[in-house]
């Protein structure tokens, strides 16, 4: 995964500053040449040097004072709050050739300055802090330090981290609530808190920012997720894994973005699956496992036609499972055990007999094996639980979905 991030940290670099006739150099000596253009110092090259497990290729000449030397005083800040370097890394960080270091890549910039471009010290082991000093790095476009051992908050001056697209701080120590510096970063497309101790409530700016990728997994975090989610254009959204309750927002229904991966599993989410879930057509995973999600399940989850995955086991669902979601095309995995569905039609029934990678158990399918015991039956949870579902014809149309939808909120907010 390492070598994949240092090819699109080349890329960031090549379409920001890197004209045709540059090349670019990657560590220690693993290598994209374009053109004619040579390493640093060879005329209108790029170095990017340092990768952990890498032996660095310093530059032919010495370090720029004026973009350097801050990057120095504020590398070395951050060195002398760390407690613990069981790898060794940061013996390397030694004098003032910053591009020298382990974990830091540097690039030139139009007028053959260099500059630190990018942080990747993922796997590294380290225990210490996040030091404020490194928001004078603000040529830097990624920040990965995931699997370290960083305790503490995220410094508020990381908002001054002007060109950071990728900031990666997974699998850390880091708590307080959720650190909301990161949503006034302005070109950040990439935000990965997961695995962490972070806790409170979300923002609902955090929807509102234009960020691709969402992982707030394996935290803390409670109370419901914001009314606003729709408004996210991210393509993957994880908030699995944490305490949010109540409802899966309706404006769910109505987001612009081409969302492909949603995973809202092992929350405390109640009520309805909202009937817009199918608006997705290019979904690809649909996990609300191991929540208390009651009522039928929408007909329109028929209309995800690149749906691989839908996981909707451990909940309280029940009625029928659609015919239409059993004949789904690009449908892998498909999982609704522990609920309280009564039954389903021929096409599920191949499902259920043939495919493992369909697990309908413990529900209350009469003549079906390993359901629940008739008691647990006889009172289905959330009967009363009055959902919002959209009239439609059979067949169901759904490129008509957003529409009718629309239509029906209008007609039941009216007085």
């Amino acid at each position: 995964m390492g070598k994949c991030w240092l090819q699109l940290l080349a890329f960031l670099i090549l379409w920001r500053i890197v004209p045709k006739e540059a090349a670019i150099t990657v560590g220690g000596g693993v290598g994209i040449g374009i053109g004619n253009g040579g390493v640093v110092g060879g005329g209108g090259g790029v170095w990017v040097g340092g990768g952990i497990g890498n032996t660095p290729t310093p530059p032919s000449s010495g370090p720029s004072v004026s973009k350097l030397s801050g990057a120095y005083s504020a590398l070395q800040a951050w060195k002398s709050t760390i407690t613990d370097d069981p790898l060794g890394i940061l013996k390397t960080w030694v004098g003032s050739d910053v591009c020298a270091y382990k974990g830091v890549f540097c690039a030139m910039d139009s007028d053959s300055e260099p500059f630190v471009a990018g942080i990747d010290l993922n796997h590294a082991n380290l225990r210490g802090i996040l030091v404020g000093e490194l928001s004078v790095l603000t040529d830097i476009s990624i920040l990965h330090l995931n699997s370290n051992r960083f305790s503490g908050t995220v410094p508020d001056t990381f908002r001054g981290l002007s060109s950071l697209q990728e900031l990666d701080l997974s699998n850390n120590r880091l708590s307080g609530p959720f650190p909301t510096v990161t949503l006034y970063i302005p070109n950040l497309v990439y935000l990965d808190l997961r695995f962490n101790s972070f806790s409170g409530p979300v923002p609902q700016d955090l929807f509102n920012k234009g960020l691709d990728a969402i992982f707030l997994n394996n935290n803390q975090f409670e109370g419901e997720i914001p009314q606003n989610l729709g408004n996210s254009p991210a393509s993957v959204i994880n908030l699995a894994n944490n305490k949010f309750s109540g409802n899966i927002p309706a404006s769910f229904s109505f987001t612009s973005s081409k969302l492909k991966e949603i995973l809202l599993l092992n929350n405390q989410l109640t009520g309805c699956i909202p009937q817009g879930v199918g608006l997705f057509s290019e979904m690809q995973v649909f996990d609300v496992s191991h929540n208390s999600l009651m009522g039928h399940l929408p007909d329109t989850i028929s209309c995800l036609s690149d749906i691989e995955v839908l996981n909707l086991a451990h909940n309280q669902l029940s009625g029928e499972l659609p015919d239409l979601v059993c004949s789904l095309r690009s449908l892998i995995n498909l999982t609704v055990a522990y609920n309280f569905f009564s039954g389903f039609s021929q096409d599920c029934s191949k499902l259920f007999i043939g495919n493992a990678g369909f697990d309908f158990s413990l529900n209350c399918i009469p003549g079906r094996d390993m359901q629940r015991p008739q008691p647990e039956c006889s009172v289905i949870p959330g009967s009363g639980l009055s959902c919002l579902r959209i009239p439609v014809g059979q067949p169901l149309v759904c490129g008509a979905l957003l529409g009718n939808l629309e239509a029906n909120l209008t007609s039941t907010s009216s007085p």
